[in-house]
């Protein structure tokens, strides 16, 4: 008897039933990217593709950076292998979950932007539940804990707190090119940062509003700037995060467990303009209801994910 090797992820990533499962987890990375306070790295924890993507992010940069110096050096060789790195990223999973997240973030930026300001109460309500639960994915990927750990994550929970606690700025309607580029160069960080949400950033800087009704209508310029300025986030940021998770994989997900925590202080339901908190107040049932059902349904994605992704032994006969 032997057990034959699982098959290669790029093999299960064109399955029918894997390009369906990858284009949900875009939707739900995009949907929450929608809102601030919540990152999308945090749901891409959630649904066991965060260290893939960022892995595919960082070959992809590898892989342009060889094909553009390659052609101001004439090296073909250097040209031919950062083709076939671009080539052999997983493709079927990449374009499942962009488009995904494509859609989703048409679909919800208005009706987000909606709830944000019509029932800020019991959307903050719903997303602090979301993220409490959410906790417990860095917390189970570090392993063991000791104590010097729980210094690391408190440590982190405070700067995290501190960031979050800085009142948004004013808005800013028409801003320029390179306002736009430089707010999404950093905003994009939350996608590669679970705790750290793009939205709140795009809020603290003015620009959330006038980012979602770029997104509702079809903004072509603004968009075309924003995508520039996110791809030049993620050129600088990856390639380190990708290095910190290889290297230091433990540690890395102890301090983003601790980031996640303090995290949490941009979603607390009662605050002033000025972003100071406030005791609980009106809608408190309600809060707590809308509190519980988003802690409930991350923790269904969580097992839904661990159904999904249970490895499958096949036991096949030597002959």
């Amino acid at each position: 008897m032997s057990q034959p090797a699982a098959k290669p992820a790029a093999q299960k990533d064109t399955a029918p039933s894997q390009i369906a499962l990858n284009l949900v987890r875009g939707a739900l990375i995009g949907t929450v990217e929608t809102v601030p306070g919540v990152s999308g790295g945090t749901v891409a924890l959630v649904v066991g593709v965060y260290e893939r993507l960022i892995s595919s992010a960082s070959s992809l940069m590898s892989g342009v950076k060889e094909v553009a110096v390659s052609t101001v050096r004439k090296d073909p060789a250097q040209r031919s292998a950062g083709y076939q790195r671009i080539k052999n990223l997983p493709w079927a999973l990449l374009l499942a979950i962009f488009l995904g997240m494509g859609v989703a973030v048409v679909s919800m930026a208005h009706i987000m932007s909606y709830l944000v300001e019509e029932q800020p109460v019991l959307t903050s309500a719903a997303f602090f539940g979301m993220v409490l639960a959410s906790l417990y994915v860095p917390f189970s990927f570090a392993g063991k804990w000791r104590g010097r750990d729980w210094c690391y994550a408190l440590i982190a929970a405070g700067i995290m707190y501190f960031v979050v606690s800085v009142p948004p700025a004013g808005d800013m309607s028409n801003p320029p090119w390179y306002i736009i580029m430089g707010a999404a160069a950093i905003a994009i960080a939350a996608l590669v940062l679970p705790g750290l949400s793009g939205s709140f950033l795009l809020l603290s800087f003015g620009l959330y509003q006038t980012t979602m009704n770029a997104v509702s209508n079809f903004d072509l310029t603004y968009i075309t700037l924003f995508g520039l300025g996110a791809v030049l986030g993620l050129a600088t940021v990856v390639k380190g995060l990708e290095w910190v998770l290889q290297h230091h994989h433990h540690l890395t997900l102890v301090v983003l467990a601790g980031v996640m925590l303090g995290a949490l202080r941009a979603l607390w339901p009662w605050k002033t303009d000025s972003n100071d908190l406030l005791a609980v107040g009106d809608q408190a049932g309600a809060a707590l209801i809308w509190c519980l059902v988003g802690f409930v349904l991350v923790v269904l994605v969580i097992l839904a994910d661990k159904i999904f992704n249970k490895p499958k032994v096949v036991h096949q006969e030597t002959i």
